[in-house]
């Protein structure tokens, strides 16, 4: 029988900025490298390539090299690492395999909402010092994740850089990150929301859990609660591991639904910010989500133990949604059969309206405005 889990609220709700994340700090300083970054895109011409436009302040960055197109991307885990040291020290076992695969799908899942098919990652590894790569047990760890993950997104691990950056990366830790390139062949797969319009269907894949995004909320949370990490969530389950499932890697689905010539009119990564991320496209637009799907055990527990009311909830983390896909309403259901084949579950959550920007969650009475998401 499982541990009864805590059911008290704390004294004052814990949000993501109390835990050290504030957006209205960080995505200003985004929005003027986007602008000084548009500036760069006519050395392109150069070379007799050229950027497509439309693709800045996207997932992905996109340039037209003639036959197809060229995507790429970078990103980083963040500090999921934090969790997986200390679970190791706590129960003596490593879980850098799943964190590989965190760190890739970052990347790859990002990659693919412009409708690319992934070819190559390479690996950044930066560790605070020479030590860190003495452990055996977690590089090897660290090393086969990755290749598994490889494999499942059909990509080449290219090579990578492993720095130990004494000083600049705290002592015993390892920042991680991946970028991503890939191309979009033929060039009608490209998917830059430029068909994006009312009565477009919203088809939600299902999260694992956590995913990357939320770990320092999860983090300090992990202070309140009566054996931290190693709380039961209620299910049998300690919080630690149910933060450590990996992330979801959704390149499978999207080359599947390309098979089927079905191509997206746009795709959201619901990651940093939530399902405000449903909004992320420039149309102005509204998103109206009629069915919400289940949340993942470790996500419920969360907004229960953080005291999170659902506009904070959903507005930061990805709530059991973890890829939004916008399709023609006829192409929903075949989309939706297509990802439970292949073992990610899906539904149809909403559908796309005229009116303002905003998102609406009518099951949970949640409406996010257009100035609550400002990414470009």
């Amino acid at each position: 029988m499982s541990a009864t889990p805590p059911t008290s609220l704390p004294a004052a709700p814990l949000t993501y900025e109390q835990a050290g994340v504030n957006y209205d700090l960080i995505d200003p300083l985004k929005v003027a490298a986007q602008r000084a970054a548009a500036a760069t895109g006519a050395n392109l011409a150069a070379h007799g390539f050229g950027e497509v436009v439309a693709s800045r302040g996207e997932s992905a960055y996109v340039v037209d090299i003639g036959p197809m197109y060229l995507a790429s991307i970078v990103e980083c885990l963040g500090t999921k690492t934090l969790v997986a040291d200390e679970m190791a020290r706590l129960t003596g076992t490593s879980r850098y395999d799943a964190i590989a695969q965190d760190t890739i799908a970052m990347a790859v899942n990002d990659l693919i909402t412009v409708g690319a098919t992934p070819l190559v990652v390479q690996a950044y590894w930066a560790a605070g010092g020479s030590d860190w790569f003495g452990d055996a047990a977690r590089a090897q760890a660290l090393v086969a994740g990755w290749k598994k993950a490889c494999d499942t997104c059909g990509v080449a691990w290219g090579g990578g850089e492993t720095p130990a950056l004494a000083g600049i990366v705290a002592d015993g830790r390892v920042d991680l990150a991946a970028s991503c390139t890939g191309i979009v062949s033929p060039k009608s797969r490209l998917s830059l929301g430029e068909h994006l319009g009312a009565g477009d269907a919203i088809v939600f894949l299902a999260s694992s859990g956590i995913h990357a995004n939320g770990l320092s909320l999860a983090r300090k949370l992990a202070e309140r609660l009566p054996k931290g990490y190693l709380t039961d969530i209620g299910n049998g389950q300690t919080f630690g591991d149910a933060l450590l499932a990996p992330t979801a890697l959704y390149s499978p689905v999207t080359e599947a639904l390309a098979a089927a010539g079905i191509v997206p009119h746009y795709s959201a990564n619901i990651t940093g910010h939530g399902w405000r991320k449903l909004m992320r496209h420039p149309h102005t637009l509204s998103y109206r989500i009629t069915a919400v799907p289940d949340k993942t055990p470790v996500l419920a527990f969360m907004q229960r133990e953080c005291g999170l009311d659902d506009h904070e909830a959903y507005g930061t983390l990805n709530m059991g949604a973890g890829f939004a896909l916008y399709l023609k309403a006829a192409d929903a259901d075949r989309a939706v059969a297509i990802a439970r084949g292949l073992g990610v579950d899906a539904i149809i959550a909403g559908h796309v309206e005229a009116g303002p920007k905003r998102v609406l969650i009518d099951p949970l009475g949640v409406t996010f405005g257009g100035d609550e998401l400002q990414l470009r």
